[in-house]
């Protein structure tokens, strides 16, 4: 009886929950411990390869496009979350579902749709050609927003009136009740955001390659099969940086938390005047990041049933075997969505509670990963699994591991997300909780989990959504046969089928809408039948 009491009370106690948090980082350590056993074999190599020119103008390139994304970002994430959750804009339904879709857009598709848009013969011929920075720019811009909007959304439907209705009594307007009031309230999700958009940019290859830009991930790329010491050095920047940057913003969030309330009315704002500009600042995201895209893979689907030219036949025939990459790329993305929402719980939870060097560190971790490209965690995966004793060794290809290399390099989603809400959860209902004699994990799932429920989906939604658009882990890791949509569309893109992309890229933007309603939107009913009135 001892012995079980005392297994209980260690299960219950904040120990194991710190414990979870350390094994979890270290297995998010893999690729790093990857970067690190392959440039220390460099020896006096490494240092010349850092201060080389081929290695510092890379790493600039990308820091400079990483920066100047993640500021737009934080600007329309939080502007759009504000219109959508605080006023009375028409159609906020409609607004709600549209907005998070060019997520589910892949880079190298917007890319590829940016460069036919403004190509030679496009309606869009006359402007200026679309590449190199500001390409970079738009395209990651347009399409990385989402990871701002959608938790800063999620923590807008969670805080209490009460501050901003006694800001508006004591005559404060809507400027300051927003900066002094609301601001503080969603500064944690809106960093928290910020950084998943830092460290995406980071880690794209797709749009930068397409694009002409000498960012980092392209580097790697060229480099990887000439260059070893190249590819390793820049790789390991990246993960230094991605260090870095966590660490500043888990700083930056520090000790602040504010109070979360549920099923509470919240205060919209009249428009009047600038309702006009309120539509046109919701519309022109939409318009760029997911109706652009969409025109451009309709005109291709169009102009592939007209002509029998080259590079333009065959999609009809094809149409009928999307069925496969379709069910596995749901499968693959809500698998490891679920994976990645329970892996990094314990991350979560520990870093947004405790304090020092194990959830620092746990935390950091998993954010790292995540500004790798994914042809880093992918190759790190496959060499420990070679590198496996006995049958861990049969793992490579296999779906399992393809699950894992979503987990590593998505995992950071999900944290940023659950760790926010769960930073903001009220400790006062905890500790009343406590005084009536609730066990730790009997709060946790009565107090806890229905709080941070919404920051919780938000996050298994955005892991979701990358998921469904990852190519390079996939190629690579993928099971014999094992097609998905994003697969599908590069292979068609490097054969020349451009009706095929269309028509491929069009269905893994519907199933993204479908996934995205059902695990992102759906969960706020209260709201969305509000938005008619």
């Amino acid at each position: 009886m001892d012995s079980k009491e005392t297994r209980a009370r260690f299960i219950t106690s904040g120990r194991v929950v710190k414990w979870l948090a350390a094994i979890v980082g270290l297995i998010f350590l893999f690729p790093i411990a990857y970067l690190t056993f392959g440039t220390v074999t460099l020896g006096s190599e490494f240092w010349a390869t850092v201060t080389s020119r081929t290695t510092m103008l890379p790493l600039w390139n990308s820091v400079r496009l990483a920066v100047t994304t993640t500021i737009a970002c934080v600007m329309i994430g939080t502007a759009l979350a504000f219109l959508v959750a605080r006023t009375d804009l028409p159609g906020r339904r409609i607004w709600r579902v549209l907005l998070p879709l060019p997520l589910a857009v892949p880079s190298f598709v917007g890319a590829t749709a940016l460069l036919a848009a403004f190509g030679p013969g496009s309606l869009l011929a006359f402007m200026p050609r679309m590449d190199g920075y500001w390409g970079a720019f738009l395209v990651l811009t347009f399409l990385s927003y989402p990871y701002v909007y959608l938790p800063v959304l999620a923590r807008l439907a969670s805080t209490s009136p009460a501050l901003e209705e006694a800001s508006q009594l004591l005559g404060g307007g809507r400027r300051r009740t927003f900066g002094q009031v609301l601001l503080p309230q969603i500064r944690s999700s809106m960093l928290a955001g910020g950084l998943l958009v830092f460290l995406y940019v980071l880690s794209d290859f797709g749009a930068v390659a397409l694009l002409r830009y000498n960012a980092i991930t392209r580097a790697i790329f060229s480099s990887r099969l000439f260059d070893r010491s190249t590819a390793l050095t820049l790789g390991l920047l990246l993960a230094v940086l991605a260090l870095v940057v966590a660490a500043t913003q888990r700083f930056m969030t520090s000790g602040r938390s504010t109070s979360t309330d549920v099923h509470v009315h919240q205060v919209r704002y009249r428009l009047d005047s600038l309702r006009p500009a309120a539509i046109a600042a919701v519309a022109t995201p939409v318009v760029i990041g997911l109706l652009l895209p969409v025109v451009v893979f309709l005109f291709w689907v169009f102009r592939g049933t007209a002509t029998t030219g080259a590079g333009y036949g065959g999609w009809g025939d094809d149409l009928a075997f999307l069925g496969a990459p379709l069910v596995n790329s749901a499968g693959a993305a809500v698998v490891a969505a679920l994976a990645a929402v329970v892996v990094v719980l314990p991350v979560s939870y520990v870093g947004a509670r405790a304090r020092g060097w194990l959830p620092a560190g746990a935390t950091a971790a998993v954010s790292s990963v995540f500004a790798l490209p994914g042809l880093v965690v992918a190759l790190a995966l496959v060499f420990w699994s070679i590198q496996a004793p006995g049958a861990l060794a049969f793992i490579y290809q296999t779906f399992p591991l393809l699950i894992l290399a979503y987990v590593l390099h998505f995992g950071a989603q999900s944290m940023q997300a659950s760790q926010a809400a769960i930073a903001n959860l009220p400790r006062a209902l905890d500790e009343a909780a406590r005084t009536l004699g609730a066990s730790r994990m009997r709060r946790f799932l009565t107090v806890d989990l229905p709080l941070i429920r919404p920051g919780l989906v938000a996050g298994g939604g955005l892991v979701l959504l990358s998921t469904l658009k990852e190519l390079p882990a996939t190629l690579l890791l993928a099971p014999i046969g094992f097609q998905t949509l994003a697969t599908k569309i590069w292979g068609a893109a490097e054969d020349g089928f451009f009706a095929e992309v269309g028509i491929t890229a069009l269905v893994l933007i519907a199933l993204s809408a479908a996934l995205t309603w059902m695990v992102v939107l759906r969960r706020q009913p209260d709201e969305l039948a509000e938005s008619h009135g």
